[in-house]
């Protein structure tokens, strides 16, 4: 059973983090001919698209992505219970609870994407591989935010360093 329980939640946090990270690619306006972004987009077109002819855009938010974003992690949280054993009468703690693992996901997320990057930054300084400018286009507009407030001391950004802080710190808050 455990197995099992590993393959579902497996699989459907892959779907959620498909498109967690097509919703984070259009809020930071990422380059979608990226071979990455493209991949991500055709992956997750399958409830898009569907979803676009419903629901128009409400300003610049892809209103059509985030409710595939909140349906896809609804539909992990709920197989995860029942695998579980484990039944919620009621809806806003179960809500409550998709939206904790959402946040969650993304803070990950972003974790790893500045491990990446930071990586990248030192390994492959203005070499172009696949994904890295899709990186600096997530993780740069964070960083400017706090470059702001803690500037670089002599030739060392501590950026990083500051919002992997505060992103651990946001992860042990949210358990």
């Amino acid at each position: 059973m455990e197995a099992i329980r590993f393959i579902v939640d497996t699989l459907l946090w892959l779907m959620t983090l498909a498109f967690v990270l097509r919703l984070l690619f259009q809020l930071v306006r990422a380059d979608f001919r990226d071979p990455m972004a493209d991949a991500i987009v055709r992956v997750t077109n399958w409830l898009i698209l569907p979803l676009r002819r419903v629901l128009p855009p409400i300003g610049k938010i892809d209103t059509a992505t985030v409710l595939a974003v909140l349906l896809a992690a609804s539909v992990r949280t709920e197989a995860m219970l029942l695998l579980s054993g484990v039944r919620f009468g009621d809806p806003l703690l179960f809500a409550r609870v998709t939206v904790i693992e959402l946040l969650g996901m993304i803070l990950k997320v972003y974790l790893f994407a500045f491990l990446l990057y930071w990586i990248t930054t030192f390994v492959a300084q203005g070499a172009y591989a696949p994904g890295v400018r899709l990186l600096a286009q997530l993780c740069e507009p964070v960083l400017r935010h706090v470059r702001r407030v803690i500037p670089p001391v002599g030739q060392i950004d501590f950026s990083f360093l500051w919002v992997s802080i505060a992103i651990s710190a946001l992860l042990i808050l949210l358990r």
